[in-house]
């Protein structure tokens, strides 16, 4: 999987960034090569909090969608 992040200049030095398609996932670090590897771990949380396992029931319609 691949996804676009903004790295951005702070004002108070260093960098934060954040990643448009995934709302709220956002990080920063000192340099770009600590605010890259920060990036990482956001998109990893983000995407395990979002798809943890929801209850199905049988009235429930489960479909694939390839975008």
């Amino acid at each position: 999987m691949k996804v676009k992040a903004i790295i951005h200049q702070a004002e108070e030095g260093g960098y934060w960034a954040e990643v448009p398609a995934l709302p709220g996932c956002v990080t920063q670090g000192d340099t770009v090569e600590e605010v890259t590897s920060n990036l990482r771990e956001a998109v990893e949380g983000w995407l395990s909090v979002e798809t943890q396992e929801t209850a199905v029931t049988q009235n429930d319609q489960i479909i694939e969608l390839a975008l």
